[in-house]
């Protein structure tokens, strides 16, 4: 029985910390599209239809929050090409404030991450506990 891999698209603007997630991702068998700017962020998600976006909050050209709303516009939308899609939202950011984590949430991220506080690899744990 072959699986399909989860596909994940990480929406992170420092090249140092996308390549040190691309490496543990894809070491841990994940499928990873990198996306540098909140615009091409937007664009991947479209086109990659990822099964879990890491979305950071501080990005150019498109702020996380914009991404988001926008993210959830398309799920909401015929946008979308295969009906079955739906990807989960992690919001992967160092702005660890309360007021932060609850904005993400109603906005409909489905869960939160600061940066700081984990490493790479208990972040792939993380996600193989919430996406397998």
């Amino acid at each position: 029985m072959n699986k399909k891999p989860i596909k994940i698209l990480l929406i992170e603007d420092d090249p140092f910390i996308s390549e040190i997630y691309w490496h543990k991702l894809t070491d841990a068998g994940f499928e990873v599209k990198l996306a540098k700017d909140g615009l091409e962020g937007v664009v991947f998600f479209k086109e990659f239809q990822p099964n879990l976006v890491l979305l950071d909050i501080l990005l150019p050209k498109k702020n996380g929050w914009k991404v988001l709303k926008e993210i959830k516009t398309v799920e909401n939308s015929n946008e979308k090409r295969d009906k079955s899609f739906d990807a989960k939202i992690f919001m992967l950011t160092n702005l660890g404030e309360k007021d932060n984590i609850q904005q993400a949430l109603k906005m409909g991220a489905d869960d939160y991450f600061v940066k700081a506080s984990l490493t790479p690899s208990e972040l792939v744990e993380l996600i193989k506990e919430r996406m397998e």
